[in-house]
This record gives structure tokens, sequence and C-alpha cells, in this order.
């Protein structure tokens, strides 16, 4: 399934009738509202919102190492995953800024051996649309991050591949490998490691003492969240260890909630970049780009900049909303696309709009084997023509995919599921003789070619 399915979970609804807001400031229904993810194991970690430069909800949920049973705190740091390329934007940025590398500039110029060198511009790795291979779709990436990495031996992996289409032209997807190639243009102009570089170029110019690039090299890593991945419907286990520098530019970045808003309020509202640099963060006629998706979002009427990350272990998310000067900051040591959902509806209870409190219930194994079965899905859905099966596993149902990964359904209302590892609505229909003929997944619809006995 692609990331971009990340960015669907916005709309999920879990109830048919929404619930409004009464006091959109009110930290009690912010907590009353996360309850429940915490409750279920989709959900450990820091919740920050702020408006009007002003924090009106800051908490930590869950534990930070479950087996010591050391608890989350507002100190605790957080690996954030894809919302890293934030980081990597600004110190090209500044960069660009001092006048050492410009915009336009191709990269043959630092790195030559890429096919395409003459064509991919720095804009172009700053908007993912380079056209490069993506590192995260080599065969052998997991054995990539069981190895310490630099930015040089990552970029090496996909020297001399074929572009995929013709630079600037688009974009095709989330390019993990466009942001490993800024992050060794950066230690080449600055000569300096990547973690260093950063370090100057942004962490310390607006203090944010909690962050850092993770290369393998913390001298103290005591404040760090564990990370855990979910097990089943309601469970949890430590996630695979990596080498965090193996994500080095794209994912290798460690925070809190209070440094992530602290980012925001600089980039969007003070001088951390130049006013130049800023209009190309800000432009939103090119949706995705400089570590941010950029839209004029329906639910809030309005512009809204946003971007998640999930890396082994941890989930995050950002939205800022500039007309309302809205902030809302979640990260979590729980691989768990829930994240998203939680920052989106916990801006809209802030704002006093609808949202979609998360209820979920237990069900008898008798009811759940009436929902099993296989189903074929078009050429248009994340795994073309894809046949999936429903089967009940002990006491759970679980969606078993064609690559063989099996996410967990969790029950929220009969015949309504939301799919744990995607956090994605599922909902099963039946025929006029009780028998399931239809799964939905998201917008998808897949019919029944067979079932389970």
């Amino acid at each position: 399934m692609p990331w971009n399915a990340l960015a669907t979970v916005a709309g999920l609804a879990f109830m048919a009738n929404g619930v409004l807001a009464q006091n959109s400031s009110s930290a009690a229904a912010i907590d009353a509202y996360i309850q429940p993810y915490v409750r279920s194991a989709n959900f450990a970690g820091q919740v920050l919102v702020e408006k009007n430069s002003k924090i009106i909800f800051e908490k930590a949920y869950g534990f930070a190492d479950r087996e010591h049973h050391v608890a989350n705190t507002n100190a605790t740091q957080f690996h954030i995953a894809s919302m890293s390329m934030q980081f990597t934007a600004a110190a090209i940025l500044r960069l660009v800024d001092t006048g050492s590398i410009r915009l336009d500039e191709h990269i043959g110029d630092f790195i030559p051996d890429i096919e395409g060198a003459d064509k991919i511009t720095i804009r172009d790795l700053l908007t993912e649309r380079s056209g490069l291979p993506d590192i995260n779709a080599l065969p052998g990436y997991n054995n990539v991050l069981q190895h310490h990495q630099t930015p040089a031996s990552l970029v090496t992996m996909i020297e001399r591949q074929p572009l995929l289409f013709e630079p600037g032209s688009k974009f095709l997807h989330e390019e993990h490998s466009a942001y490993n190639l800024l992050a060794l243009i950066v230690e080449k102009k600055t000569g300096l490691p990547f973690a260093a570089a950063v370090k100057r170029l942004v962490f310390a110019p607006i203090h944010l003492t909690s962050s850092g690039i993770d290369d393998d090299f913390l001298p103290d890593s005591t404040r760090m969240a564990h990370g855990y991945e979910p097990e089943g419907e309601f469970e949890l286990k430590p996630a695979t260890s990596i080498h965090w520098s193996a994500k080095t530019g794209n994912a290798s970045v460690y925070t809190t909630a209070a440094d992530e808003a602290r980012w925001v309020d600089a980039l969007f509202k003070g001088h951390q970049i130049s006013a130049s640099s800023r209009a190309a963060v800000l432009d939103t006629s090119v949706r995705v780009g400089y570590g941010w998706f950029k839209s004029t979002n329906k639910r809030y009427g309005q512009t809204a900049y946003s971007m998640n990350g999930r890396a082994p272990g941890f989930a995050s998310f950002v939205l800022y909303l500039p007309e309302t000067q809205m902030t809302v900051v979640l990260l979590s040591n729980i691989y768990s696309s829930a994240t998203t959902t939680i920052g989106y509806d916990i801006a809209a209870l802030s704002l006093g709009l609808t949202y979609e409190p998360f209820c979920f219930r237990e069900i008898g194994t008798g009811e759940l084997k009436n929902s099993t079965g296989v189903f074929r899905f078009g050429s248009d859905f994340y795994q073309p023509n894809a046949m999936v099966a429903l089967t009940v596993d002990g006491e759970g149902l679980f969606m078993h995919w064609p690559s063989g990964e099996a996410s967990a359904l969790i029950p929220v209302a009969k015949d309504h599921f939301v799919d744990r590892a995607y956090w994605e609505e599922v909902i099963i229909q039946h025929d006029s003789s009780g028998n399931p003929n239809a799964l939905l997944y998201g917008e998808f619809r897949g019919r029944v070619v067979g079932g389970e006995e």
C-alpha cells in the first residue's frame, strides 16, 4: 500500500453522526477525544495544540519504555519519520539564502554520477519531482536499515539507475532518495557531517535544544522513546530496531512536540529563512514540497500545511492553519496511521467544527466469521487487481494482502471496522441471504470471489 494512502484518513468516519464541539478550546474535550486511541493502544506520545502563539493543550500519554514502565512526558524525544524532510529543506534554504547554492542549480555540479544529473535541479529534489528511483523500494532495503549509513553510501545505491520520469514533470510518490541527495549536498557545501550541519543551520538559531539528527552516535538517548508496533487488534510489540542513519535526510530527525511547534512558528511567522525562500515553502501551486503537503482544506475552509510520517516504531503529524493561526502536533511511539486522523480531528474540535470520535467494541467470533471471504479489487486499487482475504484468527478479523501482510481489523460497529495498520475504514456488505458480497475499503470496492468454510 503506498505512502499517500495516509492522506486519505483525514475524512475517515467511524460513526454516522458527528459531534459538534461546544467548547473549542476545552482541554477536557481534547483529552476525552484522545483517550479511546490510548486505551486501544493506537496512540502513545505527545499532543500539542497552539492557537495565536499560545498553547491551549499539551499532554503526554502512554509509555516511552513499556517494558520498564517509563512514562512519556512532554520532554520525551521522538523520531518523526518523514516530517524530518522539513528540516533538511530548511538547511538547504539557509544555504540558498547565503548564496551557497541556487534552487535551479543542477545536481550534476555536486553528484555527477546520478542518472539525469544534468537535468535534476535542487528545486526538483525539494518538491519531490526529480524522477529518481526510491531507495525505500529497492530490493534489500530492509538490510540497508540494519547497517550504519552515510548520505554518500545511500546515494551510491541509486547511482546510474534510470529515472522514472522526466525531472520536474510530475509528482509520483514520496521521494526518499531525493532527500538523501539533499543531505549529501548539505555536507558537501558545509564541510560538516549532516547532523552537525543541520544543528548549525537550523536547530541552534531557533533554540531547538531537544532536536537533532540520529546518526547512530547519540551521546545521550535516555530521553528517547522506544518504538512499538501493533500486534493483533489491541496489543503492541517492540518495533524492529533500525539504524536511523539509513534514513538520513528523509526520516532521521528526533524532536519533541514543543520544539516542533517552535519550528512551525519560526518557519511561518519568523525570520528563520528569507522572504523568497518562505514564499517557495508557502506556494500552494505545487501540492508537495519542502517537507509539506499544501492545499485548500474544505474541512477548515482555508489553506492548510501538513505533514505526517511513519517509520519503524513511530508516527508523527503536524498541521498549520495560517488563517486561524493554529498548530497541531502529534508525536507517537506507536507505528500507527491513527496519528493523522487524531490530528485533523483535534484541529476541528478546537475550531468548533464537527469531528468523529473513535468508538471500538468487542464482538464474538460468530459475528466475525460472517464477515470472512475473498474479495477482488479493481486496477485502481492500492495493489492493482488485488485479491484480499478476510479470515478469523483467534478472536480477531484479519485482512490478508497479496504481499503476505495481514492487517488486524478493529470492530467499530456491525460490519464496520478500521484497518489498524493503515487506519482506513472497512465495511462488509451482505446479500439478501446474509452472505458477504462486497468489501468497501475507503473509497474502493472489492467484490466477493470466494468464501471461508
